[in-house]
């Protein structure tokens, strides 16, 4: 098979940028939504435990509601996140996706409701465990298995996007078209891999959590260092694991020794050093970033070196360079997105820091004046956005 159909299903008014931006911008943005898809299904699976521990255990009986509100929010983060790899992929790998969509049409219809139910029964289980309800566990086992039921279908769809030698045999297996949408292939090694990240994932936000709250006078020493030590189990058994499946996962793919591979493996070893130590979580947690971004690389390359496989010519996808949507963009995500990011993190952080009361933001503290800065910009970004609108729609009509 050639390239010459998904070739020919390339935008017609091609890309507005460089197509490696878009890559690049992709791997970024896929491994943001892949860290809080982790983190909401690790914290999750967690609390489901805790709810059957903390009637008799006072330290569970802390971090279960914790960990509940980890998974809450960080639900809300990954869907967010999720929406920008879906824009990127569908600039220079839009045939795929669309393939994909065709396949599993049914699929994707479901998953969409299957989230909206699953996140739903999150706030029950929220509800219920504060409440002390017996079937708290339950609603929370229920509300897991549909969400990680949602990762699997990600999963299906990211696979049958790679797989441009499948599409005919899977659209018309034996020569009769197939167009019920409930397509369904799964690679069983890399969807293990990738749900095994959650154990470590969930052990070294624990070990952040610990030295978090350290500096509280409302939280037990001795919590806390109970809190430690499992996120340092979770997290060195869970990097073991993880690092196990990922050397077969490679294997499969003939890419074991390839130097982003053995890049990521030395970035994981250093990772798992880090993790047994505990000296200082942080430090861990910036070499976790490295390392979601080394496996968001791998998954670039699988897909890169499939479709240049066959023919396909990423680089050289037709450019329509549009300095306007280039500038609007950036001005989005770096002036109006940091400075909005880095007010909420600056507020949670001193809210986090606050002892069993309300904090309140003095006049001219950093978070005040973040506040006053993100408030600013974005009402110049509303009055640009839609100023700059105005002006592309009168100079096309008129």
């Amino acid at each position: 098979m050639d390239a010459t159909f998904i070739n020919a299903m390339k935008d017609a008014a091609g890309v507005p940028f460089y197509p490696v931006v878009f890559q690049g911008l992709y791997v970024l943005t896929w491994a943001l939504h892949a860290a809080f898809v982790l983190l909401a299904l690790g914290s999750m699976g967690l609390s489901l435990y805790g709810s059957t521990r903390q009637k008799s255990d006072p330290y569970w009986k802390i971090l279960t509601p914790h960990l509940i509100m980890t998974g809450k929010i960080s639900i809300s983060v990954l869907i967010v996140l999720g929406v920008a790899p879906l824009l990127f992929t569908q600039v220079i790998y839009d045939s795929g996706w669309y393939v994909a969509n065709t396949l599993s049409g049914a699929w994707v219809f479901i998953f969409i409701y299957a989230l909206i139910i699953g996140y739903t029964m999150y706030y029950w289980y929220q509800y219920a465990n504060k409440k002390g309800s017996s079937g708290n566990t339950l609603i929370g086992i229920v509300s897991f298995a549909i969400l990680v039921f949602c990762g699997v279908l990600m999963h299906n769809f990211a696979v049958e996007a790679i797989s441009p030698t499948q599409w005919m045999n899977w659209y018309a297996p034996n020569g009769v078209v197939d167009n019920s949408g409930w397509n369904m292939h799964l690679d069983l090694v890399r969807l293990g891999f990738m749900v095994s990240l959650m154990i470590p994932v969930t052990g070294i936000f624990m070990q952040n959590y610990s030295q978090f709250l350290s500096t509280r006078k409302d939280f037990e020493p001795k919590y806390l260092e109970f809190v430690k030590n499992f996120g340092t189990k979770m997290a060195v058994i869970g990097l073991i694991l993880s690092a196990a499946l990922f050397a077969v996962w490679m294997l499969k793919e003939n890419l074991l020794f390839h130097p982003l591979i053995l890049a990521t493996v030395a970035s994981v070893v250093i990772l798992l050093l880090l993790a047994m130590m505990n000296k200082n979580s942080y430090v861990t947690t910036g070499i976790l970033v490295v390392v979601a971004l080394l496996i968001s690389g791998v998954r670039e390359l699988i897909r890169y070196n499939i479709m240049t496989g066959i023919g396909y010519d990423l680089y050289g996808y037709h450019m329509n360079l549009e300095w306007e949507t280039i500038i609007m963009f950036l001005l989005t995500f770096v002036v109006l997105g940091f400075t909005g990011v880095a007010f909420i993190l600056t507020m949670a952080w001193k809210v986090g820091k606050t002892d069993k009361g309300i904090y309140t933001a003095t006049e001219g503290s950093a978070v005040s004046r973040l506040a006053n800065a993100s408030l600013a910009i974005f009402a110049l970004w509303i009055v640009v956005y839609f100023g700059w609108g105005m002006v592309a729609l009168f100079k096309n009509t008129l």
